[in-house]
């Protein structure tokens, strides 16, 4: 027979973690998997700059179809702006 060591709460609370932990994930892996197939259709770029330009633009595009970013989202908005300066819109 097998016993249980935790609580029922305890478990409530580490799955509620593990769902918390694959939602970001599979976001994540989305984003990814939607910049890669960008810059693969892409190709060659002449310079970094021409890649980071690429990457921008596909984050705008991607982020318009969002229904409820990411909570860490606000951060990266505000490195981006920081590195694109007037092209980049934080309150957008």
């Amino acid at each position: 027979m097998i016993v249980p060591t935790g609580s029922c709460e305890q478990h409530k609370r580490l799955r509620r973690r593990r769902l918390v932990s694959d939602y970001t994930t599979n976001s994540i892996e989305s984003l990814n998997a939607k910049l890669r197939r960008s810059v693969r259709i892409r190709g060659h770029f002449p310079n970094d700059e021409a890649a980071m330009k690429l990457i921008w633009l596909q984050l705008r595009e991607i982020t318009q179809k969002w229904k409820m970013p990411p909570r860490e989202w606000s951060a990266a908005k505000a490195q981006f702006a920081v590195v694109f300066g007037d092209r980049f819109e934080v309150n957008r």
